[in-house]
């Protein structure tokens, strides 16, 4: 259903000298607001697709030198004579609508701004799907609503970031910035979706989104495998020996962790409860590899006391091999 007419700069909150950066920065804001992924109130998809329009129309010179003397009738503005002549022979078909015109992006078709836009966004690049088919026109008629590319990025997080979750600053290579919400216990390889951060909808199409794919780097101390983490013990020969409650450091503080008498390079103790979060709720484990350090230089006090264990210590531990 057709979109009531609408004075173009009152949709979208602007007086009539707004430059084309004022106008492309309100559409977004708004497109946001109103987007249908993210609002489900009543009126808010009518809202959205008059914001498209407006877009649409101002976005474009000629368009808006156009609405600018005509208003409303600015399409009657349109010269169509001999149109047809200027699609690369593929003329109108029957019933006065195109046939398909297939539009690829970045490829000086005037789409490519949002493929530039993003290469320099994490590395990003811009998707090539849009709305489930080509991009471009569909044999609906020209111009009919298309929904726009989705584009992708990466977003970096520490292994703690991704661990707690919470609010992060994001910023794109044009100096916009969004607040992005993340999951506590997102994995490597999960995509955050910004609705309405994509490429543009064409015809009033709506806007595409933005998924951020999630990288987590290489930490020094854990190592992630599905929802469990893994770091090493490090216990002093007389504890390995003796046992003791040492203490280890986890990925949210610190912990005491019983090392069992006898205990030898290698053994694994588990900390249930102390590895990634799960979506489903409850963590994964976290486990801690024994790691018998020696001292590298001994006390006199140390080195008689080691003489002495060797004196009476019956223990090979080449014949356990």
């Amino acid at each position: 259903m057709p979109v009531a007419y609408r004075d173009y700069y009152e949709a979208l909150g602007l007086p009539r000298g707004a430059s084309s950066e004022e106008i492309r920065r309100a559409y977004r804001t708004l497109a946001r607001q109103y987007h249908p992924d993210v609002n489900k109130e009543p009126g808010a998809e009518d809202r959205f697709k008059e914001i498209a329009e407006a877009y649409e129309v101002l976005r474009d010179p000629e368009k808006r030198e156009r609405y600018d003397r005509l208003g409303s009738n600015w399409r009657a503005g349109d010269d169509v004579s001999g149109a047809a002549e200027g699609f690369g022979g593929q003329g109108f078909g029957a019933g006065g609508s195109f046939e398909d015109v297939h539009v690829s992006f970045g490829d000086g078709t005037g789409f490519g701004d949002f493929s530039d836009l993003f290469e320099g966004l994490f590395g990003g690049r811009a998707g090539g799907r849009v709305g489930g088919g080509t991009a471009g026109f569909g044999r609906g008629g020209f111009g009919g609503p298309r929904r726009g590319a989705d584009m992708e990025a990466e977003l970096e997080l520490s292994l703690e970031e991704a661990a707690q979750g919470g609010h992060r600053w994001v910023a794109l290579a044009d100096g916009r910035s969004y607040e992005v919400t993340i999951p506590p216990g997102v994995r490597d390889g999960q995509r955050i979706r910004l609705a309405g951060e994509g490429g543009e909808g064409t015809g009033g199409g709506p806007v595409g989104d933005l998924l951020l794919r999630v990288r987590i780097k290489p930490h020094l101390r854990f190592r992630l495998e599905g929802d469990d983490l893994y770091t090493e013990l490090q216990v002093s020969p007389w504890e390995a020996a003796l046992g003791a409650t040492v203490q280890l450091r986890t990925l949210d503080g610190t912990a005491q962790v019983k090392v069992p008498s006898g205990s030898s390079c290698g053994r694994r103790l588990r900390l249930r409860g102390e590895g990634m979060p799960r979506a489903r709720g409850g963590r994964g484990d976290l486990h801690a590899e024994v790691r018998i350090l020696v001292p590298k230089k001994l006390s006199r006090a140390e080195r008689k006391a080691f003489e002495e264990l060797a004196d009476v210590s019956t223990f090979d531990p080449r014949a356990q091999a």
